[in-house]
């Protein structure tokens, strides 16, 4: 899987499946970078559901934004070992965030972004 970062993912031809992943700021900024991935390889089987993944995908971190913690949780089971597994990793750590959340809360101010040094 391939990491693009902006703008730059909008270059990307339609051919191509290119899904949104996080945002992040650097510490200190309000500037908000967001992060796509490049699907390389799907499984023949999979081809038919694509559209429906992709909406799942997209309604996922729609939800994640509005902290709809349940449907995190579903639509993460559900993606798990699609697109060949290449999110797989990406799946398990948002998963862990969401748990963590509909755990603990989130604060008053928490906006989605990561904040990374």
């Amino acid at each position: 899987m391939n990491i693009i970062f902006g703008d730059s993912a909008k270059q990307i031809p339609d051919c191509y499946t290119v899904l949104e992943l996080d945002s992040f700021k650097t510490a200190g900024s309000d500037q908000v970078f967001t992060a796509y991935c490049l699907v390389e390889k799907m499984a023949m089987n999979d081809f038919a559901n694509m559209e429906a993944y992709k909406k799942i995908h997209a309604d996922l971190i729609a939800a994640y934004r509005n902290q709809h913690w349940n449907y995190c949780e579903q639509a993460i089971a559900g993606l798990m070992g699609k697109w060949n597994g290449e999110l797989d990793t990406f799946y398990q750590n948002l998963l862990d965030r969401v748990q963590h959340h509909h755990q603990h809360g989130v604060s008053e101010d928490w906006d989605w972004t990561l904040v990374r040094d």
